[in-house]
């Protein structure tokens, strides 16, 4: 016998709540994005291309996240029994392809500017719009993270945690130009592009590996698991459950799955294992809201240890 859990009653307005922010990615992507590129214009400067291509990026998984947010927040249906949850994955599997084309091809105009260095053209009018650009960013950026994870949405985290890669190689950028200024060093201009470039080919193999963990059903982390246990052996420890084993756990977007055995004594009834099934599915979906939990009932036999035990 299999007690499976129902969504959570306000996943349609979660669902609501981050394509509002995902929709404002895009609207800050094109705010910041003409900012510096008014900046490279202004000055011509490598550095300051970098960080501009950066927020073409930006601007192109903003759109990606939207269209990856949109299929995952279809219900599940006939060829899809468990959701479309793992589409934002692949938005942010996309991102980090787009971020290291970018790296890439910062790093070959850099290589143009070593063979060719020229000044820069109103370099302090430059520095000042690419650092409200960059301010934009951060505040941006923290605000993804902090409700992505409110969420529960990869694709969100993801973009704030690039979002705040790009904060740390404006200031980078900023820093490199300003003492190429100070010192007339020009190589230090496609210098500072190659240490952009470096920067964001980490984040984008950063983000891609994140993504392919959860594409491959990569386990909740080892504070989750605790939690998860903790919550079975309490919801379970004053009812006739001998024991609890096999736990299985797997994340897919906002959701997390968990399924696990548990051992009853050959007598108990249908009625009295399904209300204990619906006590410990409504403590894991307190403790990880969003959380999908799969539980099979089994008789005494198929207990492997005595006591309230969780085997992963």
């Amino acid at each position: 016998m299999a007690c499976r859990s129902n969504p959570v009653s306000d996943a349609g307005t979660v669902n609501a709540r981050v394509m509002r922010l995902a929709i404002g990615s895009l609207i800050v992507g094109l705010i910041v994005l003409a900012l510096k590129a008014l900046a490279w214009a202004l000055t011509g400067s490598l550095a300051l291309m970098s960080d501009a291509l950066e927020s073409l990026v930006n601007l192109a998984t903003a759109l990606a996240v939207i269209v990856a947010l949109r299929v995952a927040r279809r219900p599940a249906d006939d060829n899809h029994p468990f959701g479309h949850h793992k589409a934002e994955f692949f938005s942010a599997v996309l991102e980090g392809v787009l971020i290291v084309i970018a790296a890439l091809f910062i790093l070959r105009e850099a290589y143009d500017g070593f063979q060719a260095p020229r000044a820069m053209d109103a370099p302090l009018l430059g520095m000042a719009i690419n650092m409200a650009a960059g301010t934009i960013n951060a505040i941006w950026a923290l605000a993804l993270i902090r409700n992505g994870r409110r969420y529960r949405s990869p694709a969100l985290v993801a973009d704030g945690k690039h979002l705040m890669t790009d904060v740390v190689s404006s200031v980078g950028v900023l820093f490199g130009v300003g003492l190429a200024l100070a010192t007339g060093w020009l190589w230090l201009d496609p210098a500072m592009a190659v240490l952009v470039a470096v920067n964001i080919l980490w984040s984008g193999s950063m983000v891609i590996k994140a993504s392919l963990s959860g594409l491959m059903d990569e386990a909740v982390s080892e504070a989750e698991l605790a939690t998860i246990r903790r919550v079975i052996e309490t919801a379970a420890s004053d009812d006739a459950a001998l024991q609890a084993h096999d736990l299985r756990t797997r994340h897919a977007g906002p959701v997390t799955f968990i399924e696990f055995h548990l051992v009853m004594p050959g007598a108990t009834t249908v009625e009295a294992a399904h209300d204990l099934c619906d006590r410990i599915e409504a403590a894991l979906m307190a403790a990880l809201p969003g959380a999908r939990v799969t539980i099979h009932v089994e008789p005494e036999h198929k207990a492997k240890h005595s006591g309230h035990v969780v085997l992963s």
